[in-house]
């Protein structure tokens, strides 16, 4: 298609209610999903492995302990909240087509890195590499969301995409245990790093931007520019971006539920495996029914603004209803703490913490649309990499937090309190600072 076409001119001509469109973006939407599901099999990895690391160098683990596995996860997001500091603003400069690519290969070759680690230092640097590389994924599918669809189906697409952070974790619960028990750990990193590399020639192939993509049609790209055209902006500076409510109301919530989710990532195995005894096989079948409810709920979660429009809710309070409701929901995962070590307790939790999961994943996908909402496409990138930061931080101290207290005392109640309690927090801090998500006007 020529990169000429007057889109604003086709929005008015092209398309209208009941025109026949094309499902381009849709496809775009399935590639952003792949490659979030291979950010989060490669991410899953360590968690996976946590008990098998933590047997002696004899007995082919590393010695690993609940600190130094919180200090290894500690470092991990160090370094990720330091490669979002560039990563959503060098996505803003180069495009998204040629900087997911990068991205992509940077954290690609991290993880396969993991299987040269043979010490908890070496383990340390490797996951801190990972950290950067990894950093760009959601900068750069949000700021792809945000080019390839109109406001009303950003959630819908980004809870898609988002879905894949639950398949890759169900993946790598049944990968990693079966290439572990046949062929040791060490190949566990390199197997799902290999995924990347079809991928990335898929990417370069397909991929273009709305105005340049060869088969796309006039009337899906006239639906696409449905919204009122924006204001031409170049990149705005950081320093600019940070004295905006807007950009807080975002990165606030971020820093505080970020971290839960990252908990449920690296310590639900060693939750199981501590207080219900599971081997490292026994492991899948829980982890797999909680990231399948959680993958329903990024989806539904990514749906719900929908109705709300419908009662007659702008988008903007539509989705704050829908985001206030999925912190409701995760409020019952406190009384995990109240569960005993049989059977029955063991598929309790599994239901509470599916729910709690299935919950954080509507939120997560309503909460990174928001950056959408607010701001203008030029700054989605950088906005989304600043929120996601504060999110890494957050990460950061939680981890900490996390390996000392089960260090000292071996109990998870303190951080299922936590956890259940900083999404409704969350909700009263973006109220506050940003009232409707009031769409932000930057100057050029």
């Amino acid at each position: 298609m020529d990169s000429g076409i007057n889109s604003s001119a086709l929005a008015e001509e092209e398309f209208t209610p009941g025109t026949k469109l094309g499902s381009v973006r849709w496809t775009i939407c399935a590639m952003l999903f792949a490659a979030t599901t291979i950010n989060y099999m490669d991410r899953t990895v360590l968690g996976l492995l946590k008990p098998t690391l933590m047997m002696s160098v004899a007995n082919h683990g590393i010695g690993l302990t609940e600190e130094s596995y919180g200090t290894v996860v500690g470092f991990f997001t160090l370094f990720y909240a330091i490669g979002l500091l560039v990563a959503g603003r060098f996505v803003d400069k180069i495009g998204t087509r040629i900087g997911y690519m990068v991205v992509m290969g940077l954290w690609s070759l991290s993880a396969m890195g993991h299987a040269l680690v043979n010490s908890v230092l070496q383990l340390g640097i490797a996951r801190s590499c990972l950290g950067v590389g990894e950093s760009g994924n959601f900068p750069a599918a949000i700021k792809t969301v945000a080019e390839w669809f109109p406001q009303r189906e950003r959630s819908l697409a980004t809870g898609i995409f988002n879905c894949g952070a639950n398949v890759g974790v169900i993946l790598a619960s049944i990968i990693v245990p079966l290439v572990t028990i046949h062929l040791g750990w060490h190949y566990a990193f390199v197997v799902t790093g290999l995924f990347s590399a079809t991928w990335i020639l898929f990417w370069y192939f397909k991929y273009h931007k709305p105005t340049e993509h060869p088969t796309l049609a006039a009337s899906e790209l006239a639906y696409i520019n449905q919204d009122p055209p924006e204001k031409p902006c170049p990149p705005t500076p950081w320093i600019k971006l940070l004295g905006i409510p807007q950009t807080w109301a975002f990165s606030i919530p971020k820093f505080l539920t970020d971290p839960i989710w990252w908990f449920y990532l690296y310590w639900l195995p060693g939750y199981f495996s501590a207080r219900f005894h599971l081997s490292l096989v026994g492991l899948g079948l829980p982890i797999i029914i909680v990231y399948n409810a959680s993958a329903i709920g990024s989806i539904y979660g990514g749906w719900l603004p929908t109705p709300f429009i419908r009662m007659g809710l702008t988008a903007e309070r539509a989705r704050l209803g829908a985001m206030t409701l999925c912190a409701s929901l995760v409020v019952p995962v406190f009384m995990i703490n109240y569960l005993h070590t049989d059977n029955y307790s063991k598929w309790v939790a599994v239901g509470l913490l599916s729910l709690a999961a299935a919950a954080h994943q509507g939120w997560s996908a309503n909460l990174f649309t928001t950056a959408s909402d607010m701001f203008p496409r030029s700054a989605v990138g950088s906005v989304t990499g600043i929120g996601a930061m504060a999110g890494a931080a957050g990460g950061f101290l939680f981890a900490k937090l996390a390996g000392h207290l089960l260090q000292i005392s071996n109990s998870y109640s303190i951080l299922f309190i936590i956890a259940a309690s900083v999404y409704l927090l969350s909700v009263v801090c973006m109220i506050t600072l940003a009232p409707g998500l009031k769409k932000v006007e930057l100057q050029a």
